[in-house]
């Protein structure tokens, strides 16, 4: 809980509501998330991680004004979409993946486990060796895919019974959705020479 807010809870018909303190906040958050909800964060991370990668590659190798301004759209949301991730796990005392260790986290055998969309490390070797509109014609599809599979993580989230229950957790799978689609179509257009 920042600091200076406060949350209270409405009392039932005719009692007053009352403040509640941050270990029942704690409490309150708690039994409102699913194993899927913190798989989902995690994974999350790695993946905006790798999209933070490529989007600082594209500051010194970008060929368009259109694609610079694309990635650094890109960075600054998804930097700040990693600290609510973070401080969403930690909050309910779940485990906050290092987002640089090479964009993977462990499934539930253990085993490190890439998400959907992801770029190889050959893949990113490319970007890192092109420059001008070579580097446009790598980024565009790449960051495409890597968005097209943000969706995926979304759609799978969806599917778990009892995942996305907590309020944050569905607003911003909700705004992952919408603005990885809304990204998706600006790039198609960069691809396409569209308006």
């Amino acid at each position: 809980m920042r600091s200076g807010s406060t949350i209270v809870r409405p009392g039932a018909p005719g009692e007053p509501t009352r403040e509640l303190g941050a270990d029942e906040v704690s409490r309150v958050a708690a039994a409102e998330f699913t194993p899927a909800d913190v798989r989902f964060m995690q994974g999350m991370i790695a993946h905006h991680a790798q999209a933070l990668t490529m989007g600082r590659l594209a500051a010194t190798r970008a060929g368009s004004e259109g694609v610079l301004l694309l990635a650094l759209r890109i960075e600054s949301s998804q930097a700040t979409e990693i600290e609510l991730m973070e401080r969403w796990l930690s909050d309910r005392g779940q485990e906050v993946p290092l987002s640089e260790l090479d964009y993977q986290i462990p499934s539930s055998a253990g085993e490190p486990v890439r998400m959907p969309g992801m770029l190889t490390d050959g893949q990113i070797a490319q970007l890192e060796a092109a420059s001008g509109p070579d580097f446009d014609r790598l980024f565009l599809p790449h960051m495409i895919r890597h968005h097209e599979g943000a969706l995926t993580m979304v759609r799978e989230l969806f599917t778990y019974q009892g995942a996305a229950r907590d309020g944050e957790i569905f607003r911003f799978a909700s705004d992952v959705d919408s603005d990885q689609r809304i990204e998706i179509a600006r790039m198609v257009r960069i691809l396409t020479g569209g308006p």
